[in-house]
């Protein structure tokens, strides 16, 4: 587990098998929850910036890094695109993703901490923008397992997890028993969708992850691309469908939609970024 920030000589850092990462700026808020510590930074080079029990969550001038790779690969290849699930995603930069797309008629968000959306709309509020005042956007606070667990059979096209590194609050976002969960409150034509850890530095978690993607949904490929405020800067989303990998070819008209909105997605960069599995990775997924 990472340790605490440390804000010696104007650094935060979040430390991660004897490497930091770190930013240069000031810690603005720095408070226990009932959940976990929550750290929010000021720097010169990210703009704000949220941490949780140490961890580098995102940041203003970072976040597109990670929300664009996770949303649209799965909102533009879904068959329908009615009703969203989003689980985790405290810092509402998901769900604005999601409400881009306007086909979406509703997104369901349940995030477990509501301290973290009080201080990200607060303190990073260009990050959610929108989203929290959209008529189609439902906030939940409370348990996203509990809350896949008990959801209707089929009753969301795309299924958005939006979580933390496994330990903690999020532990349970990386096991069978919740993967099978989202795969059966999934519609026919979905399409489930998580971040799945640096395969730099949490290779392990990175490849158990797909492979059980593979075993319960039938078809399940990682997504490479960077988020340079993360461990390693090297990061990974996973998108799976059980009638084919669907998530491999975006909808030309919903890309179109978006994509001059986007810093980071496109069509072109998506399938290079599918493609960019190292070949040890690829060796040990096909053993």
């Amino acid at each position: 587990m990472s340790e605490a920030p440390s804000t010696a000589c104007d650094w935060i850092d979040e430390h991660h098998n004897g490497v930091r990462y770190g930013l240069q700026g000031e810690v603005i808020v720095d408070e226990q929850s009932a959940i976990q510590r929550i750290t929010v930074i000021h720097s010169n080079r990210y703009g704000n910036g949220l941490l949780l029990d140490g961890c580098w969550m995102t940041a203003e001038h970072q976040e597109r890094h990670y929300h664009e790779p996770l949303v649209h690969p799965a909102l533009c290849a879904a068959s329908s695109i009615d009703r969203i699930l989003v689980i985790g995603g405290g810092d509402g930069g998901t769900a604005r993703e999601c409400l881009r797309h306007r086909e979406v008629k509703h997104v369901d968000l349940v995030e477990i901490d509501g301290r973290v959306v009080e201080l990200s709309q607060k303190h990073l509020a260009a990050i959610g923008g929108g989203c929290w005042s959209d008529p189609r956007f439902q906030l939940t606070v409370g348990d996203g397992i509990a809350w896949v667990s008990q959801a209707s059979d089929a009753s969301y096209d795309v299924v958005l997890v939006d979580g933390s590194d496994p330990a903690g609050p999020a532990e349970g976002l990386f096991n069978r028993s919740f993967f099978q969960h989202c795969r059966r409150i999934l519609k026919p034509g979905g399409v489930f969708a998580t971040q799945s850890e640096s395969p730099e530095a949490f290779r392990a978690v990175h490849i158990d992850t797909v492979r059980m993607l593979r075993e319960v949904f039938g078809y399940a490929d990682p997504l490479y691309g960077w988020v340079p405020m993360y461990p390693s800067g090297w990061w990974s989303w996973t998108f799976a469908a059980s009638d084919g990998p669907r998530y491999r070819s975006p909808d030309p008209a919903r890309a179109a939609a978006i994509c001059d909105g986007c810093d980071i997605w496109s069509p072109r960069w998506q399938m290079g970024a599918f493609e960019a599995i190292p070949a040890s990775i690829e060796r040990e997924l096909a053993a």
